[in-house]
């Protein structure tokens, strides 16, 4: 619903100035989250993403049992870590980059 202008001219003004006050630009945004310790913006972060990709409890679910299963494979021997710059040598080759 569109919000309603005061046909008041000073209540017109005080309503302005308050939607200045909330009125943030991307950029004011980013710059006061990035002034934030590390672990509030980890928050803050999660925050948005969670917007962009609501929690599914099903498919967290599995996940876990992915997880689970991969770290089982890793303490038991049948599979061996690979280091993470091997992974993203052979990423690059793959992808010529």
């Amino acid at each position: 619903m569109p919000m309603r202008i005061a046909e008041d001219k000073t209540l017109w003004c005080a309503q302005v100035q308050i939607m200045e006050v909330y009125m943030h630009s991307t950029k004011d945004i980013i710059q006061e989250a990035a002034a934030l310790p590390v672990e509030e913006r980890i928050i803050v972060v999660d925050s948005l993403l969670r917007t962009l990709n609501i929690p599914n409890p099903d498919i967290d679910r599995e996940w876990v049992g992915v997880a689970k299963r991969r770290l089982a494979e890793l303490r038991s021997g049948r599979v061996n870590p690979v280091p993470g710059d091997q992974v993203f040598a052979r990423i690059r080759e793959s992808f010529g980059r």
